[in-house]
């Protein structure tokens, strides 16, 4: 967010806390980009603040850590203080959570697939209403093949995002009969290592497909370790996942920091994820 932008989303995560009786005397940004996560101290909550136009993804958020903390699954929970729902105000919407304190240090491969297969269960074991991931695919596709959304996107590294896209997506979701509901973007950022062991957080993005369209955002060495997975498959879907990563670094209003240099890295990855699909790649 832009800093006139950021200041007034602290002050609405800051003020929702306090009108819930959590005390506030600070708050500590910890990530910064479309959404902003405040630790609030010394109350030790994390407040998700986001613009209204994010409401249905927080809401969204909300209701899935609400079920999967039902089902004892691997996952932040939302803080017991607080009413499990998004909360308005000045044109933000603030979800409260548990704050975890960070320990330790990576995560082992071995480990990072077991906390998967646990959440992969859990998540089995909840009834959610959650989008396909071909149809996130698709809104990446239409950011790529729309000039006036992506006017900075080169036309050949656009043919490549389109293929990439449009084929592979197509390839991975031929039979769906193995699909189930993910967490959706499982990278190590989006993996906490905490006291009470490895934590899933940042749900908002859970929709359902292939076990291996999660796999494929954590390191290479973890799909390894997990029972079943499909190598091959794997492969695909990370060039899928590099392909949409791309496409929003190159939208006109994209915010990620150092977005310069991850246009350029995006594509490097997407190129060199395909090589390892092997010949005719989809």
């Amino acid at each position: 967010m832009e800093p006139a932008d950021l200041h007034r989303a602290v002050e609405a995560g800051r003020a929702t806390a306090s009108e819930l009786g959590l005390r506030v005397d600070d708050a500590i940004v910890i990530h910064n980009s479309d959404r902003v996560a405040l630790r609030l101290v010394p109350c030790d909550v994390l407040a998700r603040v986001a613009p209204l136009g994010h409401l249905d993804d927080s809401a969204f958020e909300v209701e899935v850590a609400r079920r999967l903390a039902d089902v004892d699954a691997p996952v932040a929970e939302l803080d017991p203080r607080a009413e499990p729902r998004v909360h308005v105000r000045d044109a933000f919407a603030v979800s409260l959570w548990t704050y975890y304190e960070p320990v330790g240090s990576e995560i082992a491969p071995a480990d990072y697939a077991d906390v998967f297969s646990r959440h992969h269960a859990a998540l089995r074991q909840i009834d959610l209403d959650a989008p396909h991931f071909t149809d996130r695919v698709a809104v990446a596709l239409r950011e790529v093949d729309d000039g006036e959304r992506s006017p900075e996107l080169p036309d050949p590294d656009r043919a490549l995002l389109s293929d990439t896209l449009g084929g592979l997506s197509a390839a991975i979701s031929g039979d769906r009969a193995g699909d189930q509901l993910l967490h959706g973007e499982p990278h190590p950022g989006n993996l906490l290592n905490t006291r009470k062991g490895p934590l899933f957080v940042d749900l908002a993005t859970c929709c359902r497909g292939p076990v291996e369209f999660d796999l494929a955002h954590a390191p290479e060495d973890v799909g390894r370790h997990y029972p079943g997975a499909d190598q091959d498959v794997i492969h695909r879907c990370r060039a899928l996942n590099w392909a949409m990563f791309s496409a929003w670094r190159w939208r006109r209003d994209d915010q990620m920091p150092d977005r310069e240099h991850w246009r350029v890295e995006g594509l490097n990855r997407v190129r060199a994820a395909l090589d390892r699909c092997g010949p005719g790649r989809t």
